[in-house]
C-alpha cells in the first residue's frame, strides 16, 4: 500500500473508493469520516499534498482496486489541484473529481469543469451538503454502471443525479415507473409538447400526462414554458431537460 495513503479501509464489495486530498489534517478527518457513514462508499485513505495524491492514485489502481473518486481541495501546498487533476488526467486515469475548495472566482470553476469535475463544493459548509454531493454522485454512477450501454433517458437521469444533488430520483408514490418512463422516452425525441400532445401520443389520458409532466419538471427532469399564440390562458408545453 502506498505509505502516503494516512489510512485505508479493507474489504471488497461494490462500494465506490474514496480518496481525501486535503493539507488541513482535521479536516481530512472529518472528509473522511463524512465519507465514511454515507452508505455506498468506502474511504481508502487521505493525503495531504498534491504529490502523495498522485502516488496514491497509481499505488491503489497497481493493487487492484482503484479510486473512484477524489475529494480534491483546490489549494494544496505544493501545487493546486486543478495541477492535480491535469497530471491525472494527462496519466490516463478516469478517476472521477469532486472539487471542495473555498475559491469562488468563475475562471477556477470553468477549468475545473473542462477537467471532468463532477461536483463542487464551496467552503464552509454543512456535512449535510457534502453528503447531498455524494449520494448524488452514487446515483450518476449507478445509472451509468447498470448496463453497458445507455439510453437518453437513463443518461438524462444520470446528469440530473449530478445537477440536482439532494433531489430523489426515485419514483413516488402514486407515479407508475413504467408510466414516468413512457413520458420520458416521448420528451427525448426532442419536441415541445403540451399535455394534450403528449397524452396522444403515450396512450395515456391528458390529466395523467400533465401529473407525470409537473412531476419531471419539478424535478428537472423536464423543461416547462407557457406556449405563446393561443387564445385565453397560455398552455403549457413540456421538453427534454438540457444537456
Amino acid at each position: 500500500m502506498n505509505p502516503e495513503v494516512t489510512r485505508n479501509l479493507g474489504g471488497t464489495g461494490p462500494a465506490l473508493r474514496v480518496l481525501i486530498v486535503e493539507d488541513e489534517p482535521l479536516t481530512a478527518e472529518s472528509h473522511y469520516e463524512y465519507v465514511r457513514h454515507t452508505p455506498g462508499f468506502e474511504p481508502v485513505g487521505t493525503a495531504g499534498t498534491a504529490a502523495e495524491a498522485l502516488r496514491a492514485v497509481a499505488g491503489l489502481r497497481k493493487t487492484g482496486r482503484p479510486v473512484d473518486l477524489i475529494l480534491l481541495d483546490v489549494n494544496l501546498p505544493d501545487a493546486t489541484g486543478l495541477d492535480v487533476a491535469r497530471r491525472l488526467r494527462g496519466a490516463g486515469e478516469n478517476v472521477d473529481l469532486l472539487a471542495v475548495t473555498a475559491h469562488r472566482d468563475v475562471d477556477t470553476v470553468r477549468a475545473a469543469s473542462a477537467l471532468g469535475v463532477v461536483g463542487y463544493v464551496i467552503k464552509p459548509f454543512l456535512r449535510e451538503d457534502l453528503v447531498r454531493r455524494l449520494e448524488a454522485y452514487r446515483d450518476y454512477r449507478q445509472a451509468l454502471d447498470a448496463t453497458g450501454t445507455i439510453d437518453q433517458v437513463n443518461l438524462d437521469r444520470a446528469m440530473t443525479a449530478l445537477r440536482s444533488p439532494g433531489q430523489s430520483t426515485t419514483t413516488p408514490k402514486g407515479l407508475a415507473p413504467d408510466t414516468l418512463q413512457r413520458v420520458q422516452e416521448v420528451l427525448a425525441g426532442g419536441e415541445w409538447l403540451s399535455a394534450t400532445e403528449l397524452a396522444a401520443r403515450a396512450g395515456m389520458s391528458r390529466v395523467t400526462a400533465r401529473r407525470y409532466l409537473e412531476h419531471l419538471a419539478e424535478r428537472h427532469l423536464a423543461q416547462r414554458r407557457p406556449r405563446h399564440g393561443t387564445v385565453g390562458r397560455p398552455e403549457m408545453e413540456y421538453g427534454r431537460p438540457t444537456a
